[in-house]
Formats: structure tokens, C-alpha cells, sequence
């Protein structure tokens, strides 16, 4: 599994470590208002955790948790994804996500991963396209995605909602 180290940031696979984190993290109702609407659980934690241990292992790639280097201090996460989401239309590319936590927004930490990402995703994947979905109303989020190269395809249905469906082109 791979980690990956920019100036301010450690990317590493997620870990049942990370576990604590990923509770206050998604406990957070700022954090989860575009993505779900409401916190998880931390029953509902361990299985996202679960899942995504177990996507390391199937496919090679998954979520990276988002570690600041000089502290060690939780940020957030960022992953290539392929989830089989219940999505019309389906994802036909690698996916990308991204979170970063409420106090740690604005200072450049997103992009920073992201484009650490997008980066592994150019070099180990060689995939020619990747995606992403985004709440229209998460303007910070499309900033970001139009700021590493993604522009808006389509929309499309997903868990009783509509969400923004974009894609980024390397060739």
C-alpha cells in the first residue's frame, strides 16, 4: 500500500488506527451536511472503516488518511475510489473523494492531497479519466475540483438526491 508525503502533509492508507479520528470526523455535522446530511454512528464508522481496509486489499488503491508531518495531527481523508455506488449514471472511471475536517478547512490542505492523489492516480493507474460527484451546494468542493482540472458532465441521482458529476481528462 502506498504513502504519500507532500510539503505539510502524510497520506496513508487508512488503518484501524484511524479509528477514533474517523468518529469525530463524521460525527461532525459541518463535515457531513453535503455528503449525507446528517453523522454517522460509530457502529456505521467501523464499517466504512472495514470497507475501506478491505478496498486496499481487492483493488489496490482506496482511501488515504490525511496526516499533518510535522504533528501527526488528523486533517481529513482523500482516496481513489470504486464503490459501486447505487449511482444513475454509474461511474464508469476511477473515483475521487475528498474531506477535510471543519477546523482545518482553508489553509490549503485539501488541494494539497488532492493533487498528491490525482498524481499516484496519473502515474500508478494511468487512468485516462477520473470522477467525482459533489453536492451543488458544496461551492468550496467545486472550487477545488475545477482548481485540479475537473469539469462538470452531468448530474446524476443518488440516494434520493442530485449531485454534480464531473470528470478530469489526462489525455
Amino acid at each position: 500500500m502506498t504513502v504519500l508525503t507532500t510539503d505539510r502533509l502524510i497520506l496513508s492508507p487508512v488503518a484501524v488506527s484511524d479509528y477514533d479520528d474517523l468518529c469525530a470526523l463524521w460525527a461532525n455535522p459541518t463535515f457531513t451536511q453535503y455528503i449525507m446530511g446528517q453523522g454517522l454512528s460509530a457502529e456505521d464508522v467501523w464499517f466504512r472503516l472495514l470497507r475501506d481496509l478491505g478496498h486496499w486489499q481487492a483493488m489496490g488503491y482506496g482511501n488515504w488518511s490525511i496526516r499533518l508531518r510535522d504533528s501527526g495531527a488528523y486533517v481529513g481523508s482523500v482516496g481513489v475510489l470504486d464503490y459501486h455506488r447505487d449511482l444513475d449514471p454509474p461511474f464508469d472511471a476511477p473515483e475521487l473523494g475528498w474531506g477535510i475536517a471543519p477546523a482545518l478547512q482553508g489553509k490549503g490542505y485539501a488541494a494539497e492531497a488532492v493533487t498528491a492523489a490525482l498524481a499516484w492516480v496519473d502515474d500508478a493507474l494511468n487512468a485516462p479519466r477520473t470522477v467525482c460527484m459533489i453536492s451543488h451546494d458544496n461551492a468550496a468542493s467545486h472550487r477545488l475540483a475545477a482548481r485540479v482540472g475537473y469539469r462538470p458532465y452531468g448530474e446524476g441521482a443518488y440516494r434520493g438526491g442530485t449531485v454534480q458529476l464531473l470528470e478530469r481528462r489526462t489525455t
